[in-house]
């Protein structure tokens, strides 16, 4: 059987996230103490300490979900050795995790990358204040012709039923009055930073470009599926300009797992905090044998299935 590997993104962020593995295997452990090394503070204590205010922050949640992720893939490995992915992927910034893993770039150079992406993710929220909405069960056509006429984007399709809508503020206002008044009845705020793949991150985009002109990458050794086209990653320079687009283009999650289905792939494990990846893939392959490991419970759950 065919297995992916999934990372998540910004947003799974929890405090006390990657303790209880960092405490059972030394190799996870280490993660955090070069992290910290590489960052210049204790990445350890963010993430088990916090605040959650801290912790939310995107400089601090993008390095942190990265590491937390790899310490769960480290406790895999030293739990089941010779595990072996048949591709990856990653929604958002997770999906810099999945190229991590594919080889296209050092641990240090992704941690830089991913505070940089932070900071001026953070920065573009202030510049350009916006938010998203989670809207369940509408019509995709109906979906489109509100965003339009509200002037806000389609930021992410995370499964057949839900997509995410993000924009300025009034713009969100407008979208979930027009989708009220045509009958959609599920459309959840959410408690985000700002609009997030959308043009309103374009100043983020451009500080995220100038950081990866300095940065060698690698043809990937494992296969990556890109959020923004749907397809698995190519060149260097094509992932450069595909890493760039991805902060403010639409993530097309529903088409990255199509395209793990098409490859064979017929299981899932979600490496990091919470489940969300889980529980998206389980709406898009109802056939799909899914697993978690964001902790030493699920780990060990997660080992036991494997090897049955």
């Amino acid at each position: 059987m065919k297995t992916a590997i999934l990372f998540p993104g910004q947003g799974a962020q929890a405090v006390g996230m990657g303790k209880d593995l960092a405490e059972a295997f030394p190799a996870a452990k280490a993660l955090f103490d070069r992290a910290s090394a590489v960052l210049g503070y204790d990445l350890a204590q963010v993430c088990f300490e916090g605040p959650i205010e801290k912790l939310t922050q995107s400089c601090y949640a993008q390095p942190a979900i990265f590491v937390v992720s790899l310490a769960a893939l480290e406790a895999l490995k030293a739990t089941k050795p010779g595990v072996q992915f048949a591709a990856a992927a990653g929604l958002s910034s997770g999906e810099w995790t999945a190229l991590y893993l594919a080889g296209v770039v050092s641990f240090e150079d992704t941690l830089k990358i991913l505070e940089v992406r932070g900071q001026a993710m953070q920065l573009a929220c202030e510049e350009r204040p916006g938010t998203m909405m989670s809207v369940i069960g509408a019509d995709p056509a109906l979906l489109a012709k509100v965003a339009q006429e509200s002037g806000v984007e389609l930021a992410n399709f995370n499964s057949p039923e839900q997509t995410v809508l993000s924009g300025t503020k009034a713009g969100i206002d407008a979208a979930e009055a027009a989708l009220k008044a045509a009958g959609v009845r599920k459309a959840i705020r959410l408690n985000v930073a700002g609009a997030f793949h959308s043009a309103l991150m374009a100043s983020a985009a451009q500080k995220l470009e100038a950081a990866l002109a300095g940065v060698a990458l690698q043809a990937p050794q494992l296969p990556v599926v890109s959020n923004v086209t749907g397809q698995f990653h190519t060149t260097p320079d094509a992932i450069r300009a595909l890493m760039v687009r991805q902060v403010t283009g639409s993530v097309q999650w529903v088409q990255d797992v199509q395209r793990l289905q098409a490859a064979g792939v017929q299981a899932f494990v979600e490496c990091g905090p919470g489940k969300v990846l889980t529980g998206l893939v389980k709406r898009i392959d109802k056939q799909a044998a899914l697993y978690n490991i964001s902790d030493r419970s699920s780990l060990e759950a997660v080992a036991t299935a494997l090897a049955s």
